[in-house]
């Protein structure tokens, strides 16, 4: 394997939260990747400064494939209701290519599930080759906005379980 492929992403960060977070979900995939399962790993940084993380889960099936992200929310509402602050997930890279494992951005589908449970959520992205801290809305920014959920429901996650 390249050994740039083990060049962390956090070292792009400029704020130490946002480097802890790159760097989490980095060791996570670095150490469970396994081609055309699992690329991806996400983290999810609570109000708490507690770390969630998600590994990407590919299928047979695309559709039946789950993101990092989705996996990280999931475990950080297993957890806790503590506010979500921050996403980053890395993407690392195949045996067969010589680019570096990278911070990537949620994708579409991602963007609006985590917007749904953490409408102030901050995503850590890479631009110019700087990791930058941007609100997560800014990426989204036509989200859409359905009535299965009232606007206070979807803001914060319920504090007891239905009857």
């Amino acid at each position: 394997m390249n050994a740039e492929k083990h060049f962390n992403p956090s070292a792009l960060c400029r704020d130490e939260s946002s480097r802890r977070l790159v760097a989490a979900a980095y060791e996570m995939i670095a150490e469970r990747y396994v081609l055309a399962r699992h690329q991806i790993g996400a983290a999810l940084l609570d109000a708490d400064g507690a770390t969630h993380l998600g590994l990407h889960l590919d299928a047979m099936v695309g559709r039946a494939a789950v993101c990092a992200e989705a996996v990280a929310l999931g475990v950080a509402r297993m957890i806790t209701r503590a506010p979500l602050v921050a996403v980053a997930a890395v993407r690392f890279p195949k045996p067969t290519e010589d680019e570096p494992a990278r911070i990537v951005p949620p994708c579409g589908l991602c963007r609006e599930l985590l917007l749904d449970h953490a409408p102030d959520l901050a995503a850590v992205i890479s631009m110019d080759g700087i990791a930058r801290r941007v609100p997560l809305s800014t990426l989204l920014p036509h989200k859409y906005v359905g009535t299965k959920w009232s606007a206070d429901v979807a803001q914060s996650p319920p504090t007891s379980a239905p009857s």
